[in-house]
């Protein structure tokens, strides 16, 4: 019988280098000694991997994060007290997540590795007029684009202030990187690069703020009504220019993603209901549709897409990411893999962590449940993150 335990190091290397799939190269590494030794610990040739379920504690002093692996139908559990529940993660992008504390830090954290890159402070924004640790419950005086100012707390500010985060490219290995951030009261956009102490709003993209993505050395912003505002951050002063498109009403939320060579404009449809529990009424939001659109450059005209094909899309806090689901087990090509971000009224106590995560099948306009749905979920809501062992 064959020793496989004594296959040559090169053959196993080129082995090791057609593996596809972070687990399958963790198992790869875990049979025995001389395959280990054979191959680094960290592969860095990997491609965009199936995101993980990134879900809340189940009680907040607990350490330890559960991440739902779709392929494997199984949770991970990563020790990760970076990410405590008195920190709030606004995003995740090339498998980091963007941490914001009281302190007022904002650091990038990867939960694989636990690597950290500190980012300029929240006092360092360009509408931070002034903090102070003294001033007890109003620590920050911001100013408003039209010349009010008011104030805001260490949790205020913590909470509510950044929407959402989108880099460059992964801060890994020391590699140069831009940090762009959606801000939730304002629809302002600011940047920050690797080596910045501050921020820097874009003057000219204000209210392009439903998302973000990062295509072809550009920032790509898109507002409520589907027109673009393109960003060119690579300079010393920064450039915008904005795409008019037609307007696209009805929807609630739009969201960007690239799928191979298409820029996609995603609409999200919502439904309200009310649930009335003791006394108290309760406003649940469900998502009910999708409708994805394509942008002709040619006429620039958002066209609708009527199948994504062997494409999926994951969408919600994350950066909107699109897959082959011929890649990954476990993942159902022409659906739309979602989460809630848009509203904390869905979860806590009072109406038994109601949720609105799904895949939406874009062939019939079914919604079916995610695999992990009977994990009782929590404030905060759900994540996508792409596992990045670099």
């Amino acid at each position: 019988m064959a020793d496989w335990s004594q296959l040559h190091p090169e053959l196993l290397d080129f082995i090791a280098k057609k593996l596809q799939i972070y687990t399958d190269y963790v198992r790869f590494r875990a049979v025995c000694h001389n395959w280990r030794a054979s191959v680094p610990k960290t592969p860095h040739r990997l491609p965009t991997q199936l995101p993980w379920l990134m879900l809340p504690q189940s009680q907040p002093h607990h350490i330890h994060r559960p991440f739902f692996n779709l392929s494997l139908n199984k949770f991970h559990f990563l020790h990760l007290p970076e990410a405590s529940h008195r920190r709030r993660r606004r995003g995740s992008s090339h498998g980091w997540l963007l941490i914001v504390d009281e302190a007022p830090e904002i650091f990038l954290l990867n939960p694989l590795t636990r690597s950290k890159v500190h980012l300029p402070p929240l006092c360092t924004f360009p509408n931070v007029v002034r903090f102070n640790f003294a001033d007890v419950g109003r620590e920050y005086v911001l100013r408003t684009a039209s010349g009010d100012v008011f104030t805001q707390s260490l949790k205020e500010m913590r909470d509510s202030f950044i929407k959402k985060t989108i880099l460059s490219s992964s801060p890994s290995n020391g590699s140069d990187f831009v940090a762009l951030v959606i801000l939730n009261q304002t629809g302002d956009l600011a940047f920050c690069r690797k080596s910045d102490d501050s921020w820097t709003c874009l003057e000219d993209a204000q209210s392009y703020s439903e998302d973000v993505i990062y295509r072809r050395g550009l920032f790509y912003a898109v507002n409520k009504f589907g027109s673009i505002a393109v960003c060119d951050v690579s300079g010393s002063s920064p450039r915008v220019s904005i795409i008019e498109m037609p307007e696209q009403f009805g929807g609630d939320l739009q969201y960007l993603a690239e799928s191979g060579e298409e820029l996609l404009l995603v609409t999200r449809y919502l439904d309200l209901t009310y649930d009335v529990e003791l006394d108290q009424t309760n406003m649940i939001y469900r998502t009910t549709r999708f409708q994805v659109c394509r942008l002709d450059w040619k006429s620039l005209n958002w066209e609708v897409v009527r199948s994504l094909d062997d494409r999926a899309l994951f969408l919600g806090g994350n950066l909107s990411l699109s897959l082959s689901s011929v890649d990954f087990p476990g993942c159902k090509g022409n659906c739309i893999y979602y989460t809630d971000d848009y509203s904390e009224d869905n979860y806590g106590d009072s109406h038994g962590g109601e949720q609105d995560l799904g895949i939406f099948n874009l062939e019939d306009g079914s919604i079916e449940p995610l695999p992990c749905s009977n994990f009782r979920v929590r404030w905060p809501p759900p994540l996508w993150i792409t596992p990045n062992p670099c």
